[in-house]
């Protein structure tokens, strides 16, 4: 089949990365070709399909992770990863919650285990300098040593508490490299978040989209704001490519005038989602009201990621701007209230999300939570279970267990990791990473294009400037008491590796992050 689209594109990228590495890779092609062209063909039939209507951004993310995956199994590392420029994948800004609190999450932009420009990974280092990077490349490999005496002592320190597990695994394979209490079901804090994109993407597909719209019932005059669920819809002025509130508005004011109405009575139908709207940690900077209609995650202030006071209704502040933009467009409103769409109500404009591949994306490299009880309770909504705390939890566990993966020993009370009841394996992360990985499943690869890289994007924007920057890809947690790790890694024999490490009992966030980022670092560097 001719070369189409998004592959045709990505090919020259990949061709001048590969020339330019190919002189240092002298003794290791051997051992890396295999995994090229086994991560060319798993790549390629999804990049060579035609894409139908509305699907354009998806294929483009997947040539993007195409092109990454391609150069991490020549050992190229770039800075700028397989992400879009619009914006929205930034670090977050601040702690999502301070460390005597009993629940929400740390994602500290400056964890104190490095600073300055990331240095790249020692595996990495000839061929950055030949890209023009600055190699400071400390021998941290393993020397041929097996991989349990690399690990095991890095795993053993103080700073990681009285109790952890780690689990790796070779993704081409599925064989278990290393393991330590790999079945004991520990605290997961935002690593759950890996659960809930794998359960969420396998229940709707990358190419799903959450629609917000406004209906009008027939012979009145009442128009009815119907929320879809969409945690991204945005009222800014430059929606970024998220759907955008204003537009709806503008789009909803001229239906209307077309139909020679200039006022209206405004409602707003949350009816999508059941049950408390309030997570069991309370009020927190660290997630709104979960609400199946909202703007902006329901953000007092200006920000677009981490931590932020919220208001305390996000359905009712989303229809009040909504009011106040029709205004604007000349559709005059009194102040809207809870109502519900009725079956014979007609849709007079809508705007839908980015494809669910680009939410869960925005998820994982975020840690966002708004996002991630969104997903939970779509799940529940796709599979007919109640779209409530328990009922996505229930379908997230689910969904999981439909997909054969090792689920034993963990129960899920949210989407997001800010329960301390939740409880995960190391054995069932690294096997979400790898059934994400499989060549089988190219519905799932945003699991791991989403990943934060270490020392560039996301929550590991300020991670690894002294270790695996580039190198590692992974989705962090952190709890008062509680830090883990799990993601992937290519190792310096070019074998794509998952690992997943978990520690309770911690006393020191900064120390525990700077003792994960060094045993991941070690796994980087490691020819074991």
């Amino acid at each position: 089949m001719p070369e189409q689209g998004p592959w045709r594109a990505a090919r020259p990228h990949v061709v001048r990365i590969v020339n330019a590495v190919r002189p240092r890779l002298a003794g290791a092609a051997a051992t890396a070709r295999p995994r090229v062209a086994r991560l060319v063909r798993a790549v390629k039939p999804q990049l060579t399909r035609t894409p139908g209507a509305g699907t354009a951004r998806t294929w483009q993310y997947t040539a993007g992770a195409a092109t990454a995956g391609l150069a991490l199994a020549a050992w190229v590392v770039t800075a700028a990863g397989p992400w879009d420029a619009n914006g929205q994948r930034t670090a977050e800004r601040d702690r999502a919650a301070a460390l005597e609190r009993a629940g929400g999450a740390d994602h500290d932009d400056d964890s104190g285990t490095g600073s300055g420009t990331p240095r790249p990974a020692p595996s990495a280092a000839a061929v950055l300098t030949g890209l023009g990077g600055t190699a400071h490349a400390a021998d941290t490999t393993g020397g041929g040593k097996p991989l349990a005496d690399v690990l095991g002592p890095l795993l053993g320190v103080p700073a990681l508490g009285g109790s952890h597990a780690a689990v790796v695994v070779d993704t081409a394979t599925g064989k278990r490299l290393y393991g330590t209490g790999a079945d004991k079901a520990l605290t997961p804090a935002s690593t759950t978040k890996i659960a809930t994109a794998v359960a969420a993407l396998s229940a709707l597909g990358p190419d799903h989209r959450l629609t917000t719209r406004a209906a009008l019932e027939p012979g009145t005059k009442k128009l009815v704001l119907v929320g879809g669920g969409d945690p991204t819809l945005t009222a800014r002025k430059n929606s970024d490519g998220w759907a955008g509130l204003r537009t709806l508005a503008t789009d909803t004011a001229k239906a209307l005038r077309d139909r020679g109405v200039h006022d209206v009575t405004l409602a707003y139908d949350t009816s999508l989602y059941a049950g408390p709207d309030l997570h069991p940690i309370g009020v927190n900077d660290n997630l709104a009201r979960v609400s199946a209609l909202m703007a902006d995650e329901g953000r007092a202030d200006a920000s677009t990621s981490g931590p932020a006071p919220r208001v305390p209704d996000p359905a009712a502040g989303a229809a009040r701007t909504f009011a106040d933009l029709l205004g604007e467009a000349g559709i005059k409103t009194a102040a809207p209230g809870p109502g519900k769409a009725t079956g014979r109500a007609t849709t007079v404009a809508s705007v839908a999300s980015p494809p669910l591949s680009a939410l869960v994306e925005r998820m994982l490299t975020d840690s966002d939570n708004d996002i991630a009880e969104a997903l939970a309770r779509q799940t529940a909504v796709a599979t007919g279970g109640p779209a409530d705390f328990d009922g996505g939890a229930r379908a997230i566990a689910a969904q999981l267990t439909k997909l054969g993966l090792p689920t034993a020993g963990s129960v899920f009370h949210d989407g997001s990791g800010l329960n301390r009841d939740d409880r995960l394996t190391a054995n069932l992360l690294t096997a979400l990473l790898a059934e994400a990985a499989s060549p089988a499943r190219p519905d799932l690869r945003p699991v791991l294009t989403g990943l934060p890289v270490a020392g560039f994007t996301g929550t590991l924007s300020g991670r690894y400037t002294d270790g695996a920057a580039g190198v590692v890809r992974a989705k962090t947690g952190t709890l008062t008491g509680v830090n883990s790790l799990a993601g992937t890694v290519v190792d310096r024999d070019g074998r794509l590796l998952a690992f997943a490490f978990l520690a309770s009992d911690t006393t020191n966030a900064v120390e525990a992050q700077a003792a994960l980022d060094a045993t991941a670092t070690a796994l980087a560097g490691c020819g074991c």
